[in-house]
């Protein structure tokens, strides 16, 4: 059953005013038929009707930047120097069966549910993903990653992606869409940045990448120096031949950006670095938890909504950031971008639809999109509901919904 009728003490439409004793409708195509004060939105007989009076509706969170087939590896990776963290990473993802990532991915997507969080925007190489979204007929982009240092690579390892992205098609469908991710310039070659981008436009996929995440990758690039550059001479793998870049600027000569473009991290960014993610219209992925775990710096966030950019929030894996609550990055990126409740509350609903180019569909209660909304307890005080949101935890999440389909449930 998609149609159904909620009722709460707060309703938090994003695209207007909270309303107090607001309700919702959601009709059987699981598209919302109506949105407003509790004595103004229809209770038909035959609906399911829910009244939650110390309780807050909300668009369902957007988290634009998760590794679901991670799952179950938190606490496992203690290495401190980056470059050390992924390769204990990779020792780990190299012991882990195809059946346990998919299995990860279904509790890492069941603890997205659980946390508010409806559609997610997903990197991987497993392909576990884009299983567990389609089996659950959820929301949401999976991110197929691709990896290839040496040039000599390029061409086969963009054979092997775009046999990995053929298998997955059948399973993007409905509200599940399929892109890809040269990983990151420290791990993929210019030729294959290129060789991907090219396709992808000619696909019309979307695409991902890590950049400007860490000063190793910054060092990497400009100086062709650092733990990176160690790692590829010790392979045998020649440098990146163009010095003097900037991770941003590397990206754009190899017609990496564009508005089709997911930034993730983006932390070692400059005004010009900016100005040139703007001008290609990419979005950014900011996961500030865990660019704070990993000691990397400050995103300018401030800086970049100030440009335009078009931004949404990310856990980043639970190996980085031990749980994934979004609530908990909201807050974070209020203080480090002067933003009070409400923009933060954007950043991860309608901001992070927009990033994702479905701001049309999802991020905000609004009839004609889809029925993602999720129910939070919070106390009975005069705060703002905003602010009552923002302090919350997923402890609080008492019921998520995805196009009216009920996805978790702690009543």
């Amino acid at each position: 059953m998609r149609a159904r009728r909620l009722a709460a003490r707060w309703l938090i439409p994003v695209e207007g005013l909270p309303i107090e004793r607001g309700a919702i409708l959601i009709g059987p195509d699981g598209k919302i038929q109506a949105v407003g004060p509790d004595q103004a939105v229809p209770t038909p007989p035959d609906i399911p009707a829910t009244q939650l009076d110390d309780a807050v509706i909300l668009p369902g969170l957007i988290n634009t930047h998760t590794h679901l087939e991670l799952t179950g590896f938190e606490g496992q990776v203690r290495e401190r120097e980056f470059h050390s963290w992924i390769r204990r990473l990779r020792e780990l993802k190299a012991a882990r069966g195809a059946g346990e990532y998919i299995e990860a991915a279904r509790r890492g997507l069941a603890a997205c549910y659980a946390a508010g969080v409806t559609t997610m925007a997903d990197t991987g190489d497993s392909g576990a993903t884009i299983r567990a979204l389609a089996e659950a007929k959820g929301s949401g982009v999976a991110y197929q990653e691709v990896f290839g240092p040496h040039p000599d690579q390029a061409e086969e390892s963009l054979a092997g992606l775009r046999a990995k992205v053929r298998e997955q098609c059948p399973l993007a469908a409905g509200r599940i869409r399929i892109g890809v991710s040269p990983h990151a310039p420290y791990s993929v070659s210019g030729r294959l940045f290129s060789a991907v981008a090219a396709w992808a436009r000619a696909e019309s996929l979307p695409l991902a990448v890590h950049v400007a995440e860490s000063s190793a990758e910054t060092q990497f690039l400009l100086a062709g120096s650092g733990p990176f550059a160690d790692a590829w001479r010790a392979r045998g793998i020649p440098l990146p031949a163009s010095k003097g870049r900037t991770p941003v600027e590397w990206l754009a000569e190899h017609g990496v950006l564009s508005e089709r473009s997911l930034c993730i991290h983006t932390v070692q960014v400059s005004a010009g670095d900016i100005r040139r993610l703007a001008e290609a219209g990419a979005a950014v992925s900011h996961c500030p938890l865990s660019n704070q775990a990993h000691g990397h710096g400050v995103a300018p966030l401030r800086s970049m909504l100030d440009a335009g950019l078009r931004i949404g929030l990310g856990t980043d894996s639970v190996v980085s950031v031990g749980r994934l609550d979004l609530l908990a990055e909201a807050r974070a990126a209020a203080a480090l971008g002067g933003l009070d409740a409400r923009g933060a509350i954007e950043l991860c609903t309608l901001l992070g639809a927009r990033a994702l180019g479905v701001d049309s569909e999802i991020g905000s209660l609004r009839a004609g999109k889809w029925g993602d909304c999720t129910v939070i307890r919070v106390p009975r005080t005069i705060a703002a509901p905003e602010d009552l949101i923002l302090a919350s935890s997923p402890e609080d999440v008492l019921l998520t919904f995805v196009g009216g389909k009920e996805v978790y449930r702690s009543l």
